[in-house]
């Protein structure tokens, strides 16, 4: 049986104007699909013209040439989408209202070369890279100026950060072998957050420190995203500041100037409502500051001066976490990718290895041995 169709008077085959027609169900229409991949893998459309170039036409045959694909291991190992799970729920200390950078995550990035001092022949230049801390709560960043990306350097950083903005509760980062990727890839020295002075430095502060899982950066979300912010802005920065040298004190200064337009970015949708409350910000909880009209207490005597300042400060912070938890912490309810549960890895599976430095036809092939189900995240040993 033949299909008829409108091309009749086209100068094509008879198997192309009235190809045969074969139900999908039928072993022969599976069998013409397979025979098909000499067309390279090359997807749906390719093979479906081929064997309708051919003279077959095959009911069904998206069906079944989407049911072939997706159990073709080398089509998988071509085209195969990466493993993924449903989003997880928030941590809880993204979801505290609590003092700011109790919680805190952070992470290095730059560098960014500036001129130490001057000498007969021009400029000695070196470079300086930076460490954005971010709180978690109420979503404000805090950036500092490191030298150089060692042990000691850092340490230094944390120990400025902590007598700023006080004791903090948790720290969580990329493992240690993300800090190793990303020096290698400068040719700098790691810092090795399991060194055993960081150790004794993070006991001396009792903090907890909290490391995501090899090679999952999404886990870093809440300030991976942040760094992309921050090397926007600075990019304008230093665009603007292209012809004057950047010195130590300059990158000091952008970095604050940086940081104050991170805290002042709204946190929740800006009404267009005139009588609409003023914009939530990270900085109105840091500076107790959402207008130029502050309220004048000299007509107070000393200590009522003092109760009504006191009481400002509270209704200022009272009213940020009213409207956190109405405002801010509803816009996160919904999940903005990976809605679906699927099956996660198991025991045996054979996997193919992610390798940026590789093109797809070389990543390795694994054999996962063993799985470590935590509560938040797998962990998996390959062979």
């Amino acid at each position: 049986m033949r299909v008829g169709g409108r091309l009749n008077r086209s100068t094509l085959t008879l198997g192309e104007k009235n190809p045969i027609l074969i139900p999908g169900k039928h072993h022969i229409a599976r069998l013409l699909v397979l025979h098909y991949e000499q067309v390279h893998h090359q997807g749906r459309h390719i093979t479906e013209g081929a064997i309708r170039c051919a003279g077959y036409w095959i009911t069904g045959i998206k069906r079944l040439i989407y049911s072939i694909i997706s159990s073709c291991v080398l089509c998988r190992r071509f085209r195969g989408t990466f493993s993924s799970q449903k989003m997880a729920d928030l941590p809880e200390e993204r979801l505290l209202a609590c003092p700011p950078f109790t919680y805190v995550g952070f992470d290095c990035f730059g560098p960014w070369n500036i001129v130490t001092r001057r000498t007969r022949g021009g400029s000695a230049n070196s470079k300086r890279w930076a460490v954005l801390f971010v709180c978690f709560s109420c979503r404000s960043v805090h950036i500092k100026i490191i030298e150089e990306m060692t042990t000691a350097s850092f340490i230094n950083s944390l120990r400025r950060f902590i007598s700023i903005r006080g004791y903090v509760k948790e720290f969580f980062s990329d493992r240690g072998t993300n800090f190793i990727g990303g020096a290698r890839e400068l040719g700098i020295e790691a810092s090795f957050v399991e060194d055993s002075v960081f150790q004794s430095f993070m006991k001396e502060q009792k903090t907890v420190w909290k490391f995501n899982t090899p090679y999952s950066s999404h886990m870093g979300g809440a300030w991976e995203r942040f760094i992309g912010i921050v090397r926007r802005i600075l990019d304008s920065i230093l665009f603007e500041a292209r012809h004057q040298r950047i010195t130590q004190e300059v990158l000091c200064t952008f970095m604050a100037e940086t940081t104050a337009i991170m805290n002042s970015r709204p946190l929740v949708p800006i009404s267009s409502d005139p009588n609409a409350p003023s914009i939530l910000s990270p900085s109105t909880l840091l500076t107790q500051k959402v207008s130029d009209n502050i309220e004048d207490f000299s007509h107070l005597n000393t200590r009522d001066v003092y109760t009504n300042q006191w009481k400002f400060v509270q209704v200022l912070a009272d009213k940020f976490w009213t409207r956190w938890k109405q405002e801010y912490l509803q816009s996160l309810q919904t999940r903005r990718k990976w809605q679906h549960i699927k099956q996660n890895i198991q025991e045996g599976y054979v996997v193919l290895l992610k390798d940026n430095e590789l093109h797809r036809n070389n990543w390795p092939i694994g054999l996962v041995e063993r799985v470590f189900q935590v509560e938040t995240v797998w962990s998996v040993k390959f062979s």
